[in-house]
């Protein structure tokens, strides 16, 4: 939201953004304590060996999740974004609770700290204001960006409303009709990002690693100091260079960190060649992941959709990367056993390559325009 002449200071809104980041946290944590403790799990089980049933292990969470995203929206719209972070904390709290490991357990702190401390933050103006709540969303807004910019705040959020005054949304809507194009480009751009292998990277890279007689926090270790780069890079660059370019550069940086996966598993390399290979492609995947098809799709979608129907949108499109994700945790060992690593990550790099040009043909750059200007531009891409 744009405001005029001086900005907020952000030091108002940080506690706010802090403790609504626990939840990212919280998903981070629970992809990557699976990825070290998957070996010790399957023989505590039996299972150590059977590919499908490693898998299961991983994507299990994730079918939890795609259930989980379907409601979301819904649950977003009906209760608002505090309450909704709050009980997504719950099940974290409980699930924490009944496993026999204390790399799972401990993860009940960040749940129960993100559910104590969003009493303390504010409540979505956006959601408040579609609630008729209009003197509600003037505090919050107060809270987040200052009294000064509270009054042209409020103003832009009516323009961003204006025409959207209905408030049930019909699940038809999104997809026929105006709201086609965003769901089309957001569930797309979701879907690549998970067909590129990024969390088959993330799920087994201590197994890929220790193949090659690397000891697994060591590997671990440098995967999450490469995701974290990339993070802060992408942060600095995000609102320089725009969404569009670092979307491009990410995944041709992925497709170029798969091709050194394949010549890594070619005949053309071997011993300690092989090793740099594979090891190095796989950090420099991370890397261009974290650049751009990490952190921008989510920050895309915030964009591009309409406040009426962002909720449910966002759940749904949500919900076809979950469903992606569980497949690629569950079949990705099985696959690495049955066609060979040179075919797999062949197939990942050419999905990263489909992205690229999914970006350039569909994705339209949102960097300093207003959701008006935004709706214009893909009407306009309609139309061409």
């Amino acid at each position: 939201m744009r405001l005029p002449n001086a900005k907020p200071c952000w030091r108002r809104s940080l506690r706010h953004v802090v403790v609504a980041s626990i939840s990212s946290f919280l998903y981070g944590y629970h992809i990557g304590v699976v990825n070290e403790t998957l070996e010790s799990i399957s023989i505590d089980l039996g299972f150590s060996g059977n590919t499908m049933a490693e898998g299961l292990v991983v994507s299990i969470c994730l079918g939890g999740a795609f259930i989980g995203s379907l409601f979301s929206g819904w649950i977003a719209d009906g209760v608002g974004r505090r309450r909704s972070f709050q009980l997504c904390a719950l099940p974290m709290i409980i699930g924490a609770g009944m496993r026999w490991r204390i790399c799972f357990w401990v993860s009940v702190i960040p749940a129960t700290m993100l559910a104590l401390f969003m009493e303390i933050c504010a409540e979505s103006p956006h959601w408040l204001f579609k609630r008729g709540r209009t003197i509600e969303a003037e505090v919050e807004f107060e809270k987040l960006l200052g009294a000064v910019h509270v009054k042209s705040a409020m103003t832009e959020l009516s323009k961003s409303e204006r025409g959207d005054e209905s408030g049930t949304v019909k699940l038809s809507e999104l997809f026929y009709g105006c709201h086609f194009r965003v769901m089309f480009i957001g569930s797309t751009l979701f879907a690549l990002q998970q067909l590129s292998g990024i969390n088959a990277v993330f799920y087994f890279s201590s197994t890929v690693f220790e193949s090659f007689g690397v000891p697994s926090d060591i590997a671990n270790t440098c995967v999450g100091i490469c995701n974290l780069l990339g993070s802060v890079i992408a942060m600095i660059l995000m609102d320089k260079l725009g969404r569009k370019v670092l979307l491009l550069g990410s995944f041709l940086g992925m497709a170029a960190a798969m091709g050194l996966q394949v010549i890594a598993a070619s005949s053309f390399a071997s011993g300690f060649g092989a090793m740099y290979l594979s090891v190095g492609g796989m950090l420099m995947f991370v890397l261009s992941f974290a650049l751009g098809a990490g952190p921008v799709p989510c920050l895309l979608m915030s964009e591009i959709l309409p406040g009426r129907i962002r909720a449910k949108a966002m759940a749904l499109c949500l919900a076809v990367h979950w469903v992606i994700n569980f497949f690629v945790g569950l079949l990705f060992l099985r696959l690495l056993e049955q066609i060979g690593a040179q075919l797999l990550y062949a197939t990942f790099g050419l999905f990263c390559l489909l992205a690229v040009i999914f970006v350039k043909k569909y994705v339209l750059e949102t960097k300093g325009k207003s959701l008006q200007e935004i709706e214009i531009a893909l009407l306009a891409q309609e139309a061409t």
